[in-house]
């Protein structure tokens, strides 16, 4: 299994649907910043968003495991082989990340909770 380095390329803010549906005074992801980088392969990377994680996780498990040495699907999405481009699903104000196979071996780095 190898790393995946997941880099926010941008946070966004639906101000309609925010004004319609959304809590006073919400703005965009407090959690996340553009060009942050983190790495992952099994686990969440700490400081990382527990619910962005839980939209991503499946892509970069795939991409850990050896997906995206062709391109996903159908060639349809992404063109870049071990690349994908995902988002959370916050609907108001959605982060969107993208993902990238390496070539950096996994280690188990913490200690299995049990």
């Amino acid at each position: 299994m190898k790393k995946v380095k997941i880099t926010v390329l941008k946070t966004t803010f639906d101000a309609e649907l925010a004004h319609e549906y959304g809590a006073e005074g919400l703005g965009p992801c407090p959690m996340l910043k553009a060009g942050q980088v983190f790495f992952a392969d099994y686990a969440k990377p700490e400081g990382f968003c527990d619910e962005a994680w839980k939209a991503i996780y499946q892509y970069v498990f795939a991409l850990a495991h050896g997906a995206g040495g062709d391109v996903f699907y159908f060639g349809d999405w992404i063109r870049t082989p071990g690349v994908a481009i995902c988002s959370c699903n916050d609907g108001l104000r959605p982060v969107i990340f993208k993902l990238e196979s390496t070539e950096e071996i996994s280690a188990l780095d913490y200690t299995p909770v049990r």
